[in-house]
């Protein structure tokens, strides 16, 4: 394949029909990263016209658990690119940070099997961006501006030398930052009358709407994020809380969902496994009181699976274990 030669990477439909198969809900969100990732490795082949097109970061939004990490990691497998992830607290928390983001593109190159032009064209997802803002009542945070600058570096594009002497350079590496941005509505909303498109009878409403509805520049820095990194991160992309149903959703209906995970578990022991959706429907109540989206939810399956799987093993007898509801013991239908 020459430079001039357009990279095999799916269009923005076909990523999206992808990631429908993992990531439930989501779906705006899913459409600018699509494009957005898209466009990025597209331009990773030379344009014949010679214009090169300027690398396009993108930022997460959203609270805890409701698939900003799993949507990079199925993006990476798509494009069978090297995928690391790291997180922004611990950056901050390190006297070293150019050492600890060293280490970050180590294992990126680890990921590519030691390829550096492969590691090159990987993902980085840093989570937790949002803990990098100034604590409340102060104006700054020396800590977190720190970590904002060292990731400028390589966000812009930067040959970082590793701990063997060989170099990593960041160019073309997509950076995604994450974070939950607690309080940035409110901010939004109070930042509405700055940089508001007025509209006229002709205009297209729905798109003015959009653009009026988007998270700017300066609401990040705003929220305590300096004005350099926030430019780094001209697209981003809103995840919102998850609702029971697609709880019940993402339980189920995913190629590798935690019901076909366990049903294969059982299936490796010669027993179905057959659990009713009123199940779902509890799991996913409990999970929403504790508030931290799609990440409680294996924790509470596997407390109501791994008493069945102690079992299983020891009585070859049993065929099929039937749940009709996380407070009743489960059925086990046995050999005649």
């Amino acid at each position: 394949m020459t430079s001039a030669e357009p990279l095999p990477v799916p269009k923005p439909s076909a990523i999206v029909r992808c990631l429908d198969e993992y990531v439930i809900g989501q779906d705006a969100a899913k459409r600018v990263v699509a494009v957005a990732v898209y466009s990025h490795y597209r331009k990773l082949a030379q344009s014949r016209s010679g214009v090169r097109i300027a690398k396009s970061n993108l930022l997460l939004i959203g609270p805890t658990g409701t698939g900003k990490t799993l949507t990079c990691e199925t993006l990476s497998r798509l494009l069978d690119v090297p995928f690391v992830t790291a997180e922004a607290t611990s950056l901050a928390q390190t006297r070293y940070v150019n050492d600890e983001i060293e280490a970050i593109l180590s294992r990126l190159a680890d990921r590519a099997g030691g390829d550096l032009a492969r590691a090159g064209r990987g993902i980085v997802f840093i989570d937790e961006i949002d803990k990098l803002k100034a604590p409340r009542g102060e104006t700054r945070a020396p800590s977190g501006e720190n970590v904002q600058h060292a990731l400028l570096r390589i966000m812009e594009g930067a040959k970082v030398k590793l701990g063997d002497g060989r170099y990593v350079d960041t160019t073309d590496v997509l950076f995604v930052c994450g974070g939950a941005f607690v309080g940035l509505d409110e901010i939004m909303v109070q930042s509405k009358s700055f940089g508001y498109i007025a509209t006229k009878d002709d205009d297209n409403r729905r798109i003015l709407e959009r653009l009026n509805s988007r998270v700017k520049p300066t609401d990040l820095f705003t929220y305590g994020l300096i004005p350099e990194f926030t430019g780094r991160l001209p697209i981003v992309a809103r995840f919102g809380e998850l609702s029971r149903e697609l709880l019940v959703r993402i339980m189920t209906e995913p190629r590798d969902s935690l019901y076909a995970q366990f049903r294969e578990v059982f299936r490796q022991e010669g027993v179905e496994l057959v659990v009713a959706r009123r199940v779902f429907e509890q799991v996913a109540e409990i999970a929403t009181e504790y508030k931290t989206g799609a990440r409680s939810l294996r924790g509470i399956v596997e407390e109501l699976v791994s008493p069945i799987l102690y079992a299983v093993p020891d009585d070859p007898s049993i065929r099929r274990v039937e749940v009709a509801s996380l407070f009743a013991d489960p059925v086990l239908v046995r050999d005649n």
